[in-house]
């Protein structure tokens, strides 16, 4: 299997490539830091029976970036995508610079649409599409409205897709992980239960991916549970319960 994979040099998008590159696959890995890259090349070892590994240096939250990795799933069919670099602009709305909040709708919805959309017009039965949400998809954030709602957007577009795809053979799975542990302290402020490290988020990701069950997939115990009490609790109790410490 070849796959392409987005953010692929830190959290998630990094233990997707080992993972993928450990079960044999061919990764090509796309990210904006040359040098991370090369550094993940050599982590990956030469490659699978597909071919060496491969990455590509691109900035999804500009027109140019989306292009090149467009461009790239259209020459070359691969068989998974994983749609999973991300940005977030915290803090209130009001108070966040349009310059930084622009990018993250750019880098989190326009860029997802782009490159589905290019590689859903050459895969075959069998390929696959994970686009990464996140468990605020189902309950804003205050203090992340944008990336709340651009993780909204991702997954009632990838629940869509995956029946849209299922007469073609082609699955679509919404991964929404809880907070990951991307880096020491990124979420001292949350519930230990409700952290996960990446390895944890891809390796039930990837176990989903087997099944080709469900359109939307929430790793973790404590997580699954978040979100079904979203489904229950008043809204305005879960925007205070979510809102974030000042």
């Amino acid at each position: 299997m070849t796959a392409l994979i987005t953010g692929a040099t830190e959290g998630i998008g990094r233990a997707f490539a080992r993972a993928l590159a450990a079960e044999g696959r061919t990764v090509t890995a796309v990210a904006r830091t040359e040098r991370h890259l090369a550094a993940l090349m050599t982590e990956l070892g030469p490659g699978g029976p597909d071919g060496e590994h491969d990455y590509l240096v691109a900035d999804l939250a500009t027109p140019e970036g989306v292009r090149t990795v467009a461009d790239a799933l259209t020459a070359a069919p691969y068989e998974l995508l994983i749609n999973n670099a991300g940005l977030a602009a915290p803090g209130p709305f009001a108070d966040t610079p349009l310059d930084q909040a622009l990018p993250a709708l750019r880098l989190n919805c326009e860029a997802v649409v782009t490159l589905a959309h290019a590689f859903l017009a050459t895969a075959g039965p069998g390929a696959a599409l994970v686009n990464v949400a996140s468990t605020l998809a189902f309950a804003p954030r205050p203090g992340q409205a944008v990336y709340s709602a651009t993780k909204a957007f991702v997954a009632s577009f990838s629940e869509a897709l995956w029946y849209e795809q299922r007469p073609r053979g082609i699955y679509v799975m919404a991964l929404c992980p809880g907070p990951t542990a991307t880096r020491p302290g990124l979420h001292a402020d949350t519930p230990a239960a409700l952290v996960q490290p990446p390895e944890a988020v891809v390796a039930t990701a990837l176990a989903a991916l087997r099944r080709r069950r469900r359109p939307t997939i929430v790793p973790g115990r404590a997580n699954t549970l978040f979100a079904a009490a979203t489904r229950i609790l008043p809204r305005p109790t879960t925007l205070t319960l979510l809102a974030t410490p000042r």
